[in-house]
């Protein structure tokens, strides 16, 4: 039975297929990555979003080092590679993972035009929660926008693969959404939309509709806590980044802000321990 919450994405990976070119795609789907519309959009603007994300939060967090040219980096949740171009001139190898083949195909385009596709492997995440990696694959973990679309289950499993699959002494920046007092509505109303994607014709339709699926997206909320408590057995130097207006917090964990991050986020970066 295919799962609810995946739904959205495999109907816009369809969508993402049946067009000629990326510009089409972006005006299909660009929403979903990065909440942008409009029939003039192009590919390359889209890519140039993720063009002064990415050096934006490696150097944020630390991680914009020259030797990067020599690091693997796995990035979990790439889309159709709106920072994935970035990250290829960042990185010596990249290794673009998602859930849907048709964004994958996309990316690998991307990629092609405006980044450095020689560098570039994808891998498809079949079932929304693993990595087909063996440990020790990579330097870098690195996840936008993507664990709080994924059940709350899903979300620790994939933050756990992003662990296992990175060397002792290599980094992991994992993006996250907090709990918030929207939440008591937000989340109910995510879970009836999921619902109503099941219904044969209508949910095809519903599940191409932006305000639906935005509501849709609404799956899992994770707080700092609880995702220290299952991973920090793992990990050295864990740093939570919030906005300087949020009031989330963890003890025993070294709290950083940054402007940049929305204020229902939050990112948990650090580095894998000695195994």
């Amino acid at each position: 039975m295919r799962r609810s919450q995946l739904i959205p994405w495999k109907a816009a990976g369809r969508v993402s297929e049946q067009m000629v070119d990326g510009d089409d795609v972006v005006r299909a789907t660009g929403w979903v990555f990065n909440n942008a519309t409009g029939e003039s959009l192009t590919m390359a603007e889209f890519v140039d979003t993720g063009d002064h994300e990415v050096p934006a939060y490696l150097e944020t967090f630390g991680r914009r080092q020259p030797e990067n040219q020599d690091r693997t980096l796995v990035e979990i949740g790439a889309g159709i590679g709106r920072m994935t171009c970035a990250f290829t001139r960042e990185f010596g190898s990249v290794i673009a993972c998602d859930l849907d083949a048709g964004f994958l195909e996309r990316c690998h385009e991307t990629v092609g035009r405006f980044g450095k596709v020689e560098r570039l492997r994808t891998l498809e995440v079949a079932d929304g929660r693993s990595l087909d990696l063996p440990d020790d694959a990579a330097d870098v973990a690195f996840s936008y926008i993507t664990l709080q679309h994924c059940t709350h289950d899903d979300a620790l499993s994939l933050a756990g693969e992003a662990v296992r699959v990175i060397k002792p002494g290599g980094s992991v920046m994992l993006n996250f959404r907090g709990p918030a007092n929207a939440d008591v509505v937000l989340v109910p109303a995510g879970a009836a939309v999921r619902a109503l994607y099941r219904i044969p014709k209508f949910g095809s339709w519903l599940s191409r509709q932006r305000a639906a699926t935005r509501i849709a997206w609404q799956v899992s909320r994770l707080h700092p806590g609880e995702v220290v408590q299952r991973l920090g057995p793992q990990l050295d130097e864990i740093e939570l980044w919030v906005n300087p207006a949020s009031k989330l917090r963890t003890d025993g964990v070294e709290l950083r802000t940054f402007e940049g991050i929305n204020d229902n986020h939050w990112w948990l970066v650090a580095r894998r321990a000695a195994r």
